[in-house]
């Protein structure tokens, strides 16, 4: 029988929506419950194609990709700026010391890609998230970032119900 590996590093997906804390709070029981640190992450998937195409449209391709670059840039910075009010006010609440995140990622990208490549490259022992659901013929169904972590992810992963 194997063991399961030992927990030091909590890889924590947000999308800082409506169900964020309850998801945040089970990711801090883990970490008391293992002596682990979390890592906060927040995906911001790139623009689509028909914003895209739509700054294509009005804009030289050199405005365009310079408007992607630099907009992009201040909505990572946003967010980390959000992603840490959002850890100070939830660690307090908690009556957790700050230390217990270890450190705020923001990047940006496909969110299932970026959830397992961050966790590879911090060394992650576990990956808590929250399960997003739709109402479909009267039964949830879970969120295809949940899934496709799941079905690609080589450490655990705790997903929790957020419905």
């Amino acid at each position: 029988m194997s063991t399961l590996p030992e927990v030091r590093t909590i890889l924590y997906l947000t999308d800082l929506g409506e169900h964020t804390r309850p998801v945040f709070r089970q990711a801090v029981v883990e970490a008391r419950k293992h002596g682990a640190r979390i890592l906060m992450l927040h995906v911001v998937e790139p623009l689509g194609p028909t914003g895209t195409m739509v700054l294509d449209m009005y804009l030289s391709a050199e405005e365009a990709e310079k408007l992607k670059k630099g907009g992009m840039r201040e909505i990572l910075e946003k967010m980390k700026q959000r992603l840490d009010i959002f850890c100070q006010e939830e660690l307090g609440v908690c009556g957790m010391e700050p230390t217990l995140v270890k450190e705020i990622l923001v990047a940006s990208g496909q969110v299932s890609e970026e959830v397992l490549r961050l966790a590879d490259k911090h060394g992650a022992d576990l990956i808590v998230m929250g399960r997003s659901a739709s109402k479909r013929f009267g039964t949830a169904a879970m969120g295809s970032t949940v899934r496709r972590v799941l079905r690609s992810s080589r450490i655990p992963v705790l997903v929790v119900p957020n419905t």
